[in-house]
């Protein structure tokens, strides 16, 4: 049965399209298929992670809107041939996408795929809405800073009532991947410990991935760390991410870190 994700966040910049990139191909590598959806209307950036910039002819916006088919559109991997690319568009507004458009072609990606992933823009705008409205689940991803986790926990709040799932009374399912996380700078205060993430957001951790100079450079490469090969502690941690996401039980290594400032300050809020 098909599965519908949603990798979304209140705050920009925290690593969505990479997340979403990583994840993707880690899933495809292990022989399902995979279409990873760009949903950033104006801002396309997907394309690039997986380095298929040159190759996009329709997109997301065409296929809604009937002008081009979904096999049309969709951009085979040249390198895991399970895994597909659905771009967005850099020309068009968020306004030309609609609910009822949206719907018909993730309906078309659910009878093709077995995972579907929605990248979502950044924030609680209609795009965002577009991304998660008919998901089955959701990753919310979030830097170990206090903006992020607050953005996050509004995102939370939309998922739980704004998805059409929601507004059916059913339960979406919402895991939290935590990047960019430095337990040297958590030890010392500067930013968050996942103890305070998770008790500040209160779901589910579906991995953490640690500061690494190599999701910057396979970004800009267009290869995934889950694609090149990468033996190194972000392309560990993306892989096993999406081992959790397909259901096994891996432990998560989450470096032990002291309480911080802002524990104290805002962690009672998730009691």
């Amino acid at each position: 049965m098909s599965t519908v994700i949603v990798v979304t966040s209140g705050k920009g910049g925290v690593g969505k399209t990479t997340s979403t990139a990583s994840i993707g191909a880690a899933l495809a590598q292990s022989g399902q298929r995979v279409c990873v959806v760009d949903f950033d209307v104006g801002l396309r950036n997907l394309d690039l992670v997986l380095g298929a910039e040159r190759r996009v002819v329709y997109d997301l916006i065409n296929v809604a809107q009937g002008d081009a088919k979904l096999t049309q559109a969709l951009i085979r991997d040249k390198r895991v041939n399970t895994l597909h690319l659905l771009a967005a568009s850099q020309t068009r507004d968020k306004d030309a996408l609609t609910y009822e458009g949206v719907e018909r072609v993730i309906r078309e990606l659910r009878d093709s795929f077995d995972w579907v992933l929605c990248d979502s823009p950044a924030g609680i705008e209609r795009g965002a809405l577009l991304a998660m409205r008919f998901a089955d689940q959701a990753i919310v991803v979030t830097n170990p800073e206090i903006s992020s986790v607050r953005d996050s926990d509004r995102i939370i709040g939309l998922l739980d009532s704004k998805t059409s799932r929601a507004e059916r009374g059913e339960r979406i399912d919402k895991q939290l991947l935590v990047t960019r996380f430095d337990s040297g700078r958590s030890n010392r205060g500067e930013m968050l410990s996942i103890a305070d993430v998770l008790e500040i957001l209160s779901i589910p951790l579906l991995g953490v991935i640690p500061e690494s100079e190599e999701v910057l450079r396979a970004s800009n490469l267009g290869s995934p760390v889950t694609i090149n090969g990468s033996a190194g502690p972000a392309g560990r941690a993306y892989r096993e991410a999406a081992r959790r996401l397909g259901g096994e039980i891996v432990p998560v290594a989450v470096p032990n870190g002291k309480k911080t400032f802002f524990n104290r300050l805002f962690g009672r809020r998730a009691a």
